[in-house]
């Protein structure tokens, strides 16, 4: 799966282990859940961390729901739950790999 770069201006505020926000392992960095959004650090400033392309997480047999166990994650219009270092959106009857 590649990321899409996409610079979030005009932030602020600096992630890091104790800013208060959801941290997400994503691959090979730590992604921030902000406002709806997920952050990561890039050469000095922000990025949306978006995956560009639809990535069905396959094999899934699992429900994700408020009690469910695993972390929900607000991401724009819909939520995410963290479950095994990836974050997981309902979609069209599967789950995506975010």
């Amino acid at each position: 799966m590649t990321t899409a770069h996409m610079e979030h201006t005009a932030h602020d505020h600096a992630h890091g282990p104790n800013c208060g926000h959801t941290a997400v392992e994503h691959g090979d960095h730590v992604d921030y859940a902000h406002d709806g959004h997920l952050h990561r650090e890039h050469d000095g400033h922000y990025d949306e961390c978006e995956p560009s392309g639809h990535v069905e997480h396959a094999g899934h047999d699992h429900v994700h729901g408020p009690d469910c166990g695993h972390e929900a994650v607000q991401h724009g219009d819909h939520v995410d739950y963290l479950h095994d270092g990836h974050r997981h959106a309902a979609h069209n009857g599967h789950y995506d790999d975010h």
